[in-house]
């Protein structure tokens, strides 16, 4: 995925292009598809895809991930800032990171794509709903719309996500195999020993 000659690693300006590449295309999908969503499935309409396994439904969460907080007032400005340090740790990460392999940069783009996902809903999306102990209030919230059924006779069903979570759980568990393979010893400092174990 570069040219840089054998024993040299790409440059970071072609790491970092690879970074904004994937966090644009990952999160014009997520923004598309959910404005699409919001657009014709928010009435409650249901878009069968695979039957009795995949379908398309509207969601809107006020909280994190399986709901957590939902019904908590401060929890969209935790959330907000939580994210905020989030895209700035990926940041620092992109200049920081050994170039010569690619997928971990790759991982960078795709969480923070999926955290500017989420949080462009937590600016920008609202509707009224039901808070126990308030009634009928205006939150922002995320749009959701993936479900899978892990039992459809029983209507159990997988919390509903969307394409930032997919982006997000799938760049952080390739981040993680990054870490975990490359993480230790970065670049040069492999190479060294390398030669010395030779």
């Amino acid at each position: 995925m570069s040219s840089a000659s054998p024993g040299q690693e790409p440059s970071r300006t072609h790491r970092l292009i690879l970074v904004g590449v994937v966090l644009l295309i990952s999160l014009a999908l997520d923004l598309w598809t959910k404005q699409w969503v919001w657009d014709n499935l928010r009435e409650g309409r249901a878009l069968e895809l695979i039957p009795r396994l995949f379908y398309l439904k509207f969601g809107f969460n006020t909280g994190s991930a399986f709901s957590l907080l939902r019904d908590e007032s401060w929890a969209r400005g935790f959330f907000i800032v939580v994210t905020f340090l989030a895209l700035g740790y990926m940041a620092w990460l992109a200049t920081k990171m050994p170039t010569a392999k690619a997928y971990g940069f790759f991982a960078i783009g795709l969480i923070s794509a999926g955290a500017a996902g989420n949080l462009h809903d937590r600016f920008f999306r609202t509707m009224t709903v039901f808070i126990e102990g308030e009634g009928r209030v205006e939150r922002h919230g995320v749009v959701d719309f993936l479900q899978v059924y892990l039992n459809y006779d029983t209507g159990n069903y997988w919390p509903i996500f969307n394409v930032a979570d997919t982006s997000l759980v799938c760049g952080v568990a390739l981040l993680l195999l990054y870490l975990h393979r490359h993480g230790e010893v970065p670049g040069p400092v492999a190479e060294k020993s390398a030669a010395e174990k030779s």
